[in-house]
């Protein structure tokens, strides 16, 4: 408790705005819904503050997790000892002359698709669904409706383990089926990225959105917390296929199911426990493996 009060007056010291809470159920920042206390809970406000609170906790030595909108991430019951550093308050977007757009860590993917579509600039339309916010989303190389930021990230500042600022480029980036060069360097931070599109028809890439929207609406259990797809998919297979093949939709472990709309997603219905989901997820592994000898991998991140 002393070393987190010091943390607390050293960042209030080095950015009195800053926003900090302690014991701070992660429930509350998940789209799982599910997750015990954090010790601290910061939400720093401008990259210098990111910078400096990333400071202060690698000074003290105090763990942190880095989150953005807690999309595709499960948190133990248990919660987080350390602390927590939320990016949603860097949120700005900005568009340039030449098709580009800057987008800062925490902006939410679907702003950045609306952005776009309302200025005439194409290519961000598979984003606008997905609940991810920008740094999460480089971090996996998120992607949906055979669009992924691998195809319009053009560059991307970082803040390394030392606290200094760098910019990758292109292929620096190392994207590959949700991975990025991110997952191989866990102290880097993403601080914002250019995102590379090109000009379009604003009626025609809003038609475009609304079908995507539509589909999700029409195939995805919109209505319940999840982390969107739960497993990765297994080459030459759908997991969601193989997953209603093996007889689970609809099984449940206490609150934890899996969606009766749609295989692939594992859904809280309502007071569901990490403990819950995570003996589900075992569950359909399982199955799966003893059926059509094909292991599932998560693609939501296990914080215990």
């Amino acid at each position: 408790m002393e070393q987190i009060n010091e943390c607390i007056a050293a960042l209030r010291k080095a950015a009195p705005d800053i926003d900090i809470m302690q014991d701070e159920p992660m429930s509350r920042h998940t789209t799982f819904a599910i997750g015990g206390p954090a010790d601290l809970f910061v939400q720093p406000k401008t990259r210098r503050e990111l910078a400096e609170t990333l400071g202060v906790f690698r000074e003290r030595g105090i763990p942190f997790l880095l989150l953005g909108n807690g999309s595709n991430m499960l948190v133990a019951d248990a919660g987080i000892r350390g602390a927590v550093v939320c990016t949603t308050e860097l949120d700005e977007v900005r568009v340039g002359n030449d098709c580009t757009m800057t987008a800062e860590a925490g902006a939410l993917l679907g702003r950045v698709a609306r952005r776009a579509q309302r200025a005439g600039l194409t290519g961000a339309e598979f984003a606008g669904g997905i609940p991810g916010s920008v740094g999460g989303a480089v971090f996996m190389n998120a992607g949906a409706y055979d669009g992924q930021m691998a195809g319009i990230v053009e560059s991307t500042e970082y803040l390394d383990g030392n606290g200094e600022l760098h910019t990758l480029t292109g292929e620096e980036h190392h994207f590959g089926y949700r991975r990025s060069v991110f997952r191989a360097h866990p102290d880097w931070t993403v601080v914002r990225s250019t995102l590379r599109l090109q000009q379009g028809d604003p009626a025609a890439i809003l038609d475009k959105m609304n079908d995507f929207a539509q589909r999700r609406r029409d195939k995805q259990p919109l209505n319940f917390p999840s982390a969107g797809s739960t497993f990765k998919r297994p080459e030459g297979h759908f997991a969601g296929r193989l997953i209603e093949d093996a007889g689970l939709k609809g099984v449940s472990v206490g609150a934890a199911q899996v969606s009766e709309k749609h295989a692939g997603f594992l859904i809280n219905r309502g007071g569901a426990t990490c403990d819950d989901m995570l003996r589900l997820i075992e569950l359909v592994q399982q199955r799966v493996r003893e059926q059509f000898g094909v292991q599932l991998e998560c693609e939501v991140r296990i914080i215990r």
